[in-house]
């Protein structure tokens, strides 16, 4: 990041600053700053910088009062505890000075506050001189993998060497490392490029690849990513169902190991969600709406914005009955397992996961007069219907879930005998196995009307229709809710978000063409996209039914929703789902990409705006190069260890080398 400032003092001095930052890409622990200043005249300047352990979230005061030291004469440390979950944090910081890049030895002052350790230093500069300073930080925690059984101590001694050695680079060298992973990592690698019409297209996609690893924990399996990422302080860093459904599925297919260990967040988060399941007296493993730490379970704020009727405070439902997050993840560790080929995690946790979620949903169905088994008072993704009954999504996925662990089961009764066995003792796989098949045929799934429409719940389409066209124009997102409370929005046809449209997206090839167009005219006029969530979704579809040019307008306005030009839309922070929403346009969308049925599914469909899409991905450890124009689609098979069998603009290949299709 580079920021250039010219200030004129009040005496008339004008001095120029640019301001250099970095937090390193290849060492997890550093920061790095640097600020040259040059001044038209003579100046008198005083430095004062340090550690600010006064910072706040939110106004709340995360720290203890902590240890502080100064090591020979210029290596800042502060050691500080977090109250609620006694996380010890350590902190080392130092400035070099630099004179037309010489470095200067100058001497400090320290001082101490509460919560803070600073050194001033009082400089003289010449005009035309150029002064850098930098700044060269480190942070750990007593949580970090590397810490685990290290004492307070000895991690002051450890975390001290750690910023010497960095310090000793210098900004410069570390800047060029960190840029040096980039590119090793990310841009050499898996960049998307286009070439377009507008300029935007291609800073929206780098825009959300970069947000897309800077924003994930790839480092340490237990975390997951937070749903404003590290950019703002809104959802508390809890973990959603934006990981499955939109972020997962670009590791999936551009870096399967970071994909795994997000995976491995979600397994061994289990006794959470054994925990809520027990909560709500059911059985097996039922995911929180929202996730933290791995055994905290449910962490969903049980009040939230005020009624504009009432003035009470809104509760929030989806802690309690949004429940298709469940399925969710067993969407997400299938499609990785089978993206990735990895068929060691899926005999380590993949299997177990998606039984014990199983077993949840059969408890979770209530038997009605019909002989149906329903769900009963959910939230789907739609969060603008609270309470409803047999939520399409919902009832869609958790078949989905169900039928998957039925075919698990007899796979491996039949070919490995050992696993299943361990599973039988752990999960009753026999008592589950006949609750399974028992319920499969008599779930409810909504089914299309004579106008092809299928109900998104049980009340949906019985509601009332009002003119949304003041709320489709809105220039803020919720704009709703200044005429109408929660209550009355559950009694409109009115969606926040897609809900129906995003079944279609997952499970495409079990509906055809004619009901997915029904559903769209039918759905997309009513849905305000008040969720960022939906406008990535609904470009995909739009694509899928041979609109591009009207998806080509979704996907600039899902990427202009962080990267736009409304400065206000990540006051809160980044839209973590969001942003990964847009690579999703670009490479499932116009690009064509799909995992089907367990098999790579390419079918391109560029925007009249593009004239060359550019990306890398990776199916069953195999990299594949595709560049596509209006006119060609080719794909090669970088790695070439093995074959890769794909269906290509319809026709069924067994890619080695390099293969180019006419569109």
């Amino acid at each position: 990041m580079v920021r250039s400032v010219r200030w004129q003092a009040p005496a008339g001095e004008v001095l120029d600053l640019e301001f250099k930052r970095i937090v390193s890409f290849a060492r997890l622990h550093v920061i790095a700053q640097s600020v040259t200043i040059r001044a038209d005249r003579d100046v008198k300047l005083v430095v004062e910088s340090g550690i600010n352990g006064q910072m706040t979230n939110t106004g709340s005061q995360h720290f203890s009062e902590g240890e502080k030291r100064l090591y020979d004469g210029a290596v800042m440390q502060y050691t500080q505890t977090t109250i609620q979950s006694k996380i010890d944090f350590f902190f080392n910081t130092r400035l070099r000075f630099f004179k037309n890049g010489t470095e200067q030895q100058e001497k400090g002052f320290i001082t101490m506050d509460r919560r803070r350790i600073d050194m001033r230093y009082t400089l003289e500069l010449a005009a035309g001189e150029a002064l850098t300073i930098e700044k060269i930080s480190t942070v750990h925690t007593s949580r970090d993998k590397d810490a685990e059984g290290v004492d307070f101590k000895e991690m002051q001694t450890r975390t001290l060497a750690q910023a010497e050695e960095a310090q000793a680079m210098g900004y410069q060298a570390l800047a060029d490392e960190s840029a040096a992973a980039w590119n090793e990592r990310v841009w050499d690698r898996v960049a998307v490029t286009v070439e377009s019409e507008d300029e935007f297209d291609a800073l929206a996609l780098h825009f959300a690849q970069y947000h897309l690893y800077v924003m994930t924990p790839a480092h340490d399996n237990r975390m997951n990513v937070g749903a404003k990422g590290l950019s703002g302080e809104a959802y508390k860093g809890h973990t959603f169902w934006d990981t499955e459904m939109f972020i997962l599925p670009y590791f999936n297919f551009t870096d399967p190991a970071i994909a795994k260990s997000l995976e491995e967040y979600r397994y061994l988060s289990l006794p959470g969600a054994h925990k809520k399941a027990a909560s709500n007296n059911y059985k097996g493993a039922q995911f929180p709406w929202e996730a933290a730490w791995l055994d905290d379970g449910e962490v969903t704020p049980v009040w939230g914005a005020a009624d504009i009727v009432t003035g009470l405070p809104t509760k929030i439902w989806s802690g309690f009955i949004e429940e298709h997050i469940t399925a969710d993840v067993v969407y997400g560790l299938w499609q990785y397992c089978t993206v990735a080929g990895d068929q060691e995690f899926m005999d380590k946790s993949g299997y177990e996961l998606m039984m014990d979620t199983a077993i949840y949903w059969v408890s979770r169905m209530t038997e009605k007069e019909d002989g149906k088994l329903h769900i009963l008072d959910v939230v789907g993704p739609d969060e603008y219907k609270e309470h409803v009954d047999d939520n399409a999504f919902t009832n869609y996925m958790a078949h989905w879930n169900i039928k998957k662990a039925i075919e698990y089961h007899d796979l491996l009764k039949v070919e490995k005998p050992e696993l299943f066995a361990k599973l039988d003792a752990k999960l009753g796989l026999a008592e589950a196995y006949a609750q399974w098949t028992g319920a499969l045929d008599r779930i409810f799934l909504p089914q299309p009307h004579e106008d092809g429409v299928i109900p998104q719940n049980a009340t949906y389409l019985q509601l009332k229709d009002i003119d949304l066209t003041k709320y489709k124009n809105q220039d803020h997102v919720g704009s709703l809710f200044d005429d109408y409370n929660l209550e009355q929005v559950n009694q409109i046809q009115v969606s926040k978000q897609a809900d129906i449209l995003l079944l279609f997206l997952l499970m495409e090839d079990l509906f055809d063409h004619k009901t997915k167009q029904a559903n769209w005219d039918y759905y997309e006029p009513r849905t305000l996209h008040d969720s960022s969530l939906s406008l990535s979704t609904h470009c995909i579809l739009a694509n899928d039914l041979h609109d591009t040019e009207l998806a080509y307008q979704l996907f600039r306005r899902a990427a202009a929703i962080d990267a736009g030009p409304d400065m206000k839309s990540s006051s809160a922070g980044i839209h973590a789902g969001s942003v990964a929403g847009i690579w999703q346009c670009a490479v499932f969308g116009f690009g064509g990409v799909r995992m089907l049925g367990g098999k790579l599914r390419i079918r391109p469909a560029l925007p009249k705006a593009w004239s060359r899409l550019d990306f890398s991905l990776y199916w069953h450890g195999q990299k594949l190069h595709v560049v596509q124009t209006p006119g060609s689609v080719t794909v090669e098979n970088l790695t070439g260890t093995a074959p890769v069998e794909m269906e290509l603009v319809g026709e069924q290949i067994s890619l080695t080398d390099s293969v180019t299709r006419s569109l």
